[in-house]
């Protein structure tokens, strides 16, 4: 299991969802208590929640580090500070969520190479932060990308994401 977060819960669902191995993507909360896991809430940007998605992966198909490439590379953009794209307010930081000593060095590691390397023109401002909990999100914001393709936001905002995985991770892609 793995929790990204980067902007709207929409795009980074609808990316991980066409990703081979990936079992389920799920859209939700971290960062915050369960009493204040409620789009409502959220959504004023107090509640230290982001709006974050778990990913249940199976490591035989792919792997955690595989899932990190996907992340950092299309499906958002981890140099920005509390926004993406339209959406802006700490609700919509960059974060990974690490279930465990392993995974936090993996992430690190990869931030560290990617910084290393200057793969993007800013450092990275993702956050690497423990999981404290993952709370779902209410049911209307599930597969929202796939139920409502036509949205003028998933076309300007998320439906790229996920051409660009197709293009970039094409042997990974998943329709």
């Amino acid at each position: 299991m793995a929790v990204f977060a980067g902007g709207c819960f929409w795009g980074i669902q609808a990316v991980f969802q066409h990703v081979n191995g990936v079992v389920m993507a799920t859209s939700g909360y971290a960062g915050g208590s369960e009493a204040t896991a409620h789009y409502e809430l959220v959504s004023n940007g107090n509640t230290g929640h982001a709006e974050s998605v778990q990913v249940i992966y199976d490591p035989s198909k792919v792997t955690y580090g595989t899932l990190l490439r996907v992340f950092f590379s299309v499906a958002h953009d981890p140099t920005e500070v509390n926004r993406q794209g339209p959406d802006d307010g700490p609700q919509y930081r960059s974060a990974v969520f690490i279930a465990n000593p392993e995974q936090e060095k993996i992430v690190k590691a990869y931030i560290s190479q990617l910084d290393g390397a200057s793969v993007f023109a800013s450092p990275i401002a993702t956050k690497v932060t423990p999981l404290d909990g993952f709370y779902a999100a209410e049911e209307y914001h599930q597969n929202y990308a796939t139920n409502h393709p036509t949205d003028p936001y998933i076309v300007i905002n998320d439906a790229p994401k996920v051409v660009a995985l197709q293009k970039q991770f094409g042997s990974l892609y998943k329709r």
